[in-house]
Parts: structure tokens; sequence; C-alpha cells
């Protein structure tokens, strides 16, 4: 009888650059954090967003 080779299975590349290349060409992937925020300035509450691939912050008035 053959001898028996055990094959290992290949692991699946994640592409590192997939998010980066995204939020440079402006499609972030915004998420609402639970904080609840006031503006002094403005004097009301603002939502904060954040992007799920970079983390960039921006804000949202209520």
């Amino acid at each position: 009888m053959a001898d028996v080779i055990p094959l290992k299975r290949r692991e699946r590349r994640r592409r590192r650059s997939e998010g980066d290349t995204l939020c440079r060409a402006g499609r972030h992937k915004w998420e609402v954090v639970t904080d609840a925020r006031f503006d002094v300035r403005e004097g009301r509450l603002v939502t904060l967003l954040r992007c799920r691939r970079c983390g960039r912050e921006r804000t949202e008035p209520r």
C-alpha cells in the first residue's frame, strides 16, 4: 500500500488594506457610541459616531 501524506489546510488570507482603502475613499462604517455627550458651545446633546474600521470619530446634532 502507498503511504498516506497528511495535507494541511490553507489559511485564508485576510486582506489588510480592504478597510483602509474604503475609509480613505470616504466610505466609513459609522456606529453610534452609546455615551451621551453635551456640546457646551451649542448647548445641546450631540451623537458621537465612530468608524468601525479606522476609528475616526464625528458628531451629529440630535
